[in-house]
């Protein structure tokens, strides 16, 4: 049954006063951008990439630029408004669409972004935006997309017979600016976090070094292998998957995949006394550091690490390190944060699969002071930091779930703003 003031359509209930039409009734004319060569060096003309295209808005965090000496065509200048699409990448990337409204000086974009220019008096360009990001229409994208699992396009032709609902321009100009004004809180912290994190970086590149020194400590930094400073070095085990009794405990269970440069307080799986007995697992304390030890080629796995903020036991693709009066594992864990990836490369061994042993992790080098104090006050002061990004991340995460919900609300009719 629908509700006074509204109507079923083919794309559902919509208000009685909205319309429902193609994109092409809408837009006047398209344009894909330039083939241009791109550099990570800065000139005068930042290149819009599909990596750029966010849903919604467009992140500039890994700006790049059209190689220097290009002359862009000045028909590719991006001009506050523009609305940009993109027409090929990943099955579940293609058809992202995002609204230019930055002011980067003469901004071009690639031809694998589509430009849409409009009719003014039947559409506003930041609700079309908004339209194209909603799950009703990234369904429908993905439906008409071609191509392989690995890339596909969807062209032009194809799009403009997309059908969307078009409210009165007015209410298009009130949703528009309801949605923009979250963007923009959204950016906000978007650019609030890559600067702290930015910051952090520069505070662990100097303070694991040595470079700079926290007030009140002058000893000596020296360097030492693993096995010198640190203390255990074992994996665990995985309990027999066919006892279903072994997973209704209470004790915690960490696998490799929790190892995600966090402080762990809880597992995923739980297991019984008898599992933990018949595994022969340890009950590691809370302050054991936990690194990944098998599937090392791949990038997420490499360097990941974690710190165990309750006692827990682990599987064999984890490996388990105590601290010793010379060496804290909060000290340890950021120092790994900062260096698991190259030291992977340099000392994992395996041809498929990349993999430590705990002969070779006792013999990792690592740099450190020999205070013991200095140690946990430059862990205690980035873990400060860490902690303030991860408050951003969750207010970041809170006001994307609050635009989707204003989106499906707006976008739908469900709540108007007349």
């Amino acid at each position: 049954m629908v509700k006074p003031g509204y109507r079923q359509t083919e794309i559902g209930v919509i208000p009685e006063n909205w319309e429902v039409n193609s994109i092409q009734s809408v837009v006047t004319s398209y344009r894909t951008g330039g083939n241009y060569k791109n550099s990570p060096e800065a000139t005068e003309s930042p290149l819009i990439k599909m990596g750029n295209l966010s849903r919604g808005y467009i992140n500039l965090h890994k700006i790049e630029y059209v190689t220097r000496g290009v002359i862009p065509n000045p028909a590719d200048r991006l001009q506050y408004g523009d609305v940009l699409f993109n027409t090929r990448n990943t099955p579940e990337l293609v058809g992202k669409t995002a609204v230019w409204r930055n002011e980067l000086p003469c901004a071009y974009y690639n031809l694998n972004l589509l430009r849409f220019e409009f009719d003014s008096e039947r559409v506003e360009p930041f609700f079309f935006n908004a339209i194209l990001n909603t799950k009703e229409a990234m369904a429908e994208l993905k439906n008409i997309a071609k191509g392989t699992t690995s890339v596909a396009a969807i062209y032009p032709q194809d799009l403009m017979n997309v059908k969307i609902p078009i409210p009165p321009i007015s209410e298009q100009r009130r949703i528009a600016k309801a949605i923009t004004d979250m963007d923009c809180l959204i950016e906000f912290l978007e650019k609030q976090i890559h600067k702290k994190k930015a910051i952090k970086q520069g505070a662990m590149q100097e303070l694991l070094t040595g470079k700079c020194r926290l007030p009140g400590f002058s000893g000596r930094w020296i360097s030492q292998r693993w096995k010198d400073v640190l203390d255990c070095f074992s994996s665990g085990a995985t309990p027999y998957r066919g006892n279903t009794s072994f997973y209704n405990g209470s004790i915690k269970w960490v696998s490799s995949g929790e190892l995600n440069y966090n402080h762990i307080m809880d597992t995923l799986e739980h297991i019984s006394p008898e599992a933990m007995a018949k595994a022969n697992l340890t009950m590691h304390p809370a302050g054991t550091f936990l690194m990944a030890i098998t599937g090392l080629e791949a990038a997420g796995t490499r360097g990941s690490c974690a710190l165990l903020g309750t006692p827990a036991t682990t599987n064999q693709s984890c490996m388990a390190i105590y601290g010793t009066d010379k060496m804290s594992t909060e000290y340890l864990f950021h120092y790994y944060v900062q260096h698991g990836d190259e030291l992977a490369f340099q000392y994992c061994q395996g041809t498929k699969q990349q993999s430590y042993t705990a002969a070779i992790v006792r013999e990792l080098p690592i740099y450190y002071p020999e205070d013991i104090e200095e140690q946990k006050n430059i862990a205690t002061l980035l873990t400060t930091m860490n902690e303030e990004i991860k408050v951003l991340e969750q207010k970041l995460q809170k006001y994307r779930q609050v635009k989707q919900a204003m989106m499906q609300q707006l976008l739908t009719g469900k709540i108007r703003l007349v």
